[in-house]
């Protein structure tokens, strides 16, 4: 295999290496809030239950999440999940996962806010919702980025756990094509690690834009 050859596999593998990121942000990040809103709930057994999920997802491998969620249909069920279950799978239990850890972020960035603030939207004739979207929120996530970003980079190099039940991102790949014959040996997973260290490299100057966009709040 040339090294052309090897370097074209891994680019087109990362492809799903960069939906399954994509995806788990897309949804995480809000299920995360929602996740957070049904932890300060007044209703006690919706607080428990949240709070047991969030201890679960925290507390326990994400590659055996990862197939949990996959094998459980068929051994619980004994139902057979149409469509390309296999990825569904990882992008279920990855949004799940980080979701959990997103709500903590958010709560401790919600609770750090100063009480005065909420007195202060009182006063102006703001509502509940009001104030949270247009006084909270914005100073939240300015707060949270740093937190946020790691959280981000580590799901960069989680994707690789997708690998636990066969699905083929880059890392999958990669390990593929060193086993294979005349492969490049252990020059595809330097090539392998260059690609998630651009990938991050992107992620974290990303966010640290954001960040900056973010600094009127300072």
């Amino acid at each position: 295999m040339t090294f052309a050859t090897m370097v074209g596999e891994l680019a087109y593998a990362f492809i799903n290496t960069f939906l399954i990121f994509g995806l788990t942000l897309v949804g995480a990040l809000p299920l995360g809030l929602l996740v957070y809103f049904c932890k300060k709930s007044r209703f006690k057994p919706l607080k428990w239950l949240t709070e047991v999920y969030i201890s679960i997802m925290r507390g326990t491998p994400l590659m055996l999440q990862v197939m949990v969620i996959y094998f459980a249909p068929a051994l619980l069920f004994k139902f057979t999940v149409p469509g390309n279950w296999r990825f569904s799978a990882v992008i279920v239990a990855f949004i799940v996962n980080y979701a959990a850890y997103f709500a903590e972020i958010y709560r401790g960035g919600i609770e750090s806010i100063e009480i005065g603030q909420y007195e202060a939207a009182h006063v102006l004739g703001y509502g509940k919702v009001q104030t949270f979207v247009k006084i909270i929120l914005p100073q939240m996530i300015k707060r949270v980025l740093p937190a946020t970003t790691n959280e981000v980079i580590t799901l960069v190099k989680d994707t690789s756990l997708a690998s636990a039940i066969g699905t083929v991102e880059m890392f999958t790949k990669a390990k593929q094509i060193a086993v294979s014959p005349r492969s490049p040996g252990m020059l595809t997973f330097l090539v392998a690690g260059i690609f998630y260290f651009i990938f991050n490299a992107i992620v974290a100057f990303a966010m640290k834009r954001l960040e900056k966009a973010l600094s009127y709040y300072d």
